[in-house]
């Protein structure tokens, strides 16, 4: 092995799925030792790149390189032998095991699991106090929120002690707080060897924590550059091939009438109280931003609004008119009779049925439609025309309605989602992470969507762990810790310190003690 050979060299990878190219001739080069970020918009092919170097697919042409040495990496195990982790965009974890069983899993050190266990339970608990994602070993996954799960997936590549570490999108659901707590052990990695490469989205964290960035476009990669050598604007530029506004761009809000008003409500999820007895209002033509780490009680809110659980207690108007919260007749189609679209923060699990084709899950929750229905028959034709129509507006790639929701990028899974739900301009709009793991183009486009409801006069209410996000489209911001409303501020009158606090469960009284 030579000492200067690059830690990961790839030449010549193309790889398609069938028509589509999702990778073209693509030559990359890391060096050990370093942080490489990877750019692009969704369907650039950054997932496909890196999960060919996984060996989670086969590159049609083309050759891998570890540590100068040439590597086929035919599948996963491959990967893993040469000393390759990746934490993926969307997690890779069995729901009904264990986080310790999740860890020790293609990874046991025998046919007896029982030391397994007992070994990885105690190196867990070790590395969760020494990088501070504390999670319980012995919890079921599906019990975990979605923030908690992505604990796992990084904990699980910290144990198997990866010398060449992927990251595909790591900090969806975190807080800027605990994606500076992550960077800092990027850097601890960093210093000990390890070679990184980091998937994301966020320009940001491309210019706090890479070494070097990448640009991939449509396929192909465009620009190699030093990060300390280029700007967020200039990368973003490269990505989308022009100019794009950064900041949300949008005039002061001239809230009305009432729309929402929630009183004392409470949610039980697994015996435990989420919710515990919040009251807010949200007016015509204003934004109510929810801010708060993930697992506080944000979810199970939504999820309630939203017709998909039931609520323990409480009471829930529209327009002063009680919304069943009780279960009985509670569902996304009442909701959305009533005028309430609901982008679910989960799109692969709540927002999409994946396996069923585009045109499918567009007309989902609308099929009833009198222009998607021909006498006693639905009109498939004029579901799959409008599946077209909105793919086109909301720049759906690739623009093929037949395709099956898995075969679509994260990012173009959730237009398809936020074109379904927002396009009818309901009176009341639910959205939950509207932009996670959406690339700069989409979110500005996103963002502007979501302001022009609002200027139309709809209400939003907007849950978000991103707090450029909540400060940015947000007329009022409400803290929630532990089920509970922590206070309500101006953003104006408010910044990203106070907020963490809060989200923290430090008072104002607390923090000025």
């Amino acid at each position: 092995m030579t000492t200067s050979a690059p830690a990961i060299e790839l030449k010549g990878i193309s790889k398609s799925f069938g028509p589509v190219q999702a990778n073209k001739d693509i030559s990359m080069s890391v060096a050990r030792g370093t942080i490489h970020g990877i750019v692009g918009e969704n369907g650039a092919g950054k997932s496909t790149l890196m999960s060919i170097l996984y060996g989670f697919y086969k590159a049609d042409r083309g050759e891998i390189w570890i540590n100068g040495k040439l590597t086929p990496i035919p599948d996963s195990q491959s990967a893993i032998r040469a000393g390759i982790g990746m934490v993926h965009q969307h997690f890779k974890l069995v729901e009904n095991f264990t986080v310790v069983e999740n860890v020790i899993l293609g990874a046991e050190d025998g046919a007896m699991l029982r030391p397994s266990i007992a070994k990885a339970r105690k190196l867990l608990t070790e590395l969760s106090e020494e990088y501070g994602l504390k999670v319980d070993p012995d919890a079921v996954i599906e019990d975990l929120s979605v923030g908690h799960q992505q604990r796992v997936e990084i904990l699980k590549q910290l144990y198997r002690h990866a010398d060449i570490l992927i990251l595909d999108e790591p900090t969806g659901v975190l807080t800027p707080a605990e994606a500076d707590q992550l960077f800092r052990i990027l850097e601890r990695l960093k210093a000990e060897g390890k070679t990184i490469i980091l998937i994301t989205h966020k320009l940001r964290e491309i210019m706090e924590i890479t070494d070097t960035v990448s640009v991939m476009r449509r396929g192909e990669m465009t620009n190699t550059v030093k990060t300390a050598e280029t700007s967020p604007p200039e990368l973003a530029e490269m990505m989308v091939g022009r100019k794009v506004l950064l900041q949300v761009d949008k005039t002061p809000a001239t809230p009305s009438d009432v729309v929402l008003s929630v009183e004392d409500l409470r949610v039980s999820r697994g015996g435990v109280e989420r919710v515990k007895g919040i009251s807010f209002q949200i007016r015509r033509g204003e934004i109510l931003g929810i801010a708060g780490v993930a697992g506080n009680g944000q979810t199970e809110l939504l999820e309630v609004l939203g017709g998909m659980i039931a609520a323990s207690g409480g009471r829930v108007t529209l327009f002063g008119d009680p919304i069943d919260i009780t279960g009985k007749h509670a569902n996304g189609q009442t909701r959305r009779a009533r005028g309430i679209g609901h982008v679910p923060e989960d799109r692969q699990t709540e927002g999409l049925i994946m396996p069923f084709e585009a045109w499918e899950n567009v007309a989902f929750g609308y099929h009833k439609d009198a222009r998607f229905n021909s006498g006693p028959l639905m009109d498939h034709a004029a579901m799959k025309a409008d599946c077209v129509d909105k793919m086109a507006r909301y720049d759906v790639r690739p623009p093929n309605p037949r395709l099956p929701a898995r075969n679509f990028s994260g990012g173009n899974q959730q237009k398809i989602v936020v074109a379904r739900e927002m396009d009818r301009a309901p009176e009341l709009l639910l959205i939950g992470q509207p932009t996670r793991g959406v690339d700069i183009g989409a979110i500005e486009f996103i963002h502007k969507q979501i302001i022009a409801l609002r200027d139309q006069g709809k209400a939003i209410l907007l849950v978000s762990v991103e707090l450029d996000e909540i400060m940015g489209l947000s007329d009022r911001i409400a803290v929630m810790f532990d089920g509970h409303i922590m206070g309500e501020r101006l953003p104006d009158q408010t910044d990203q310190n106070e907020l963490g606090l809060m989200m923290a469960g430090v008072t104002e009284t607390e923090g000025a003690a």
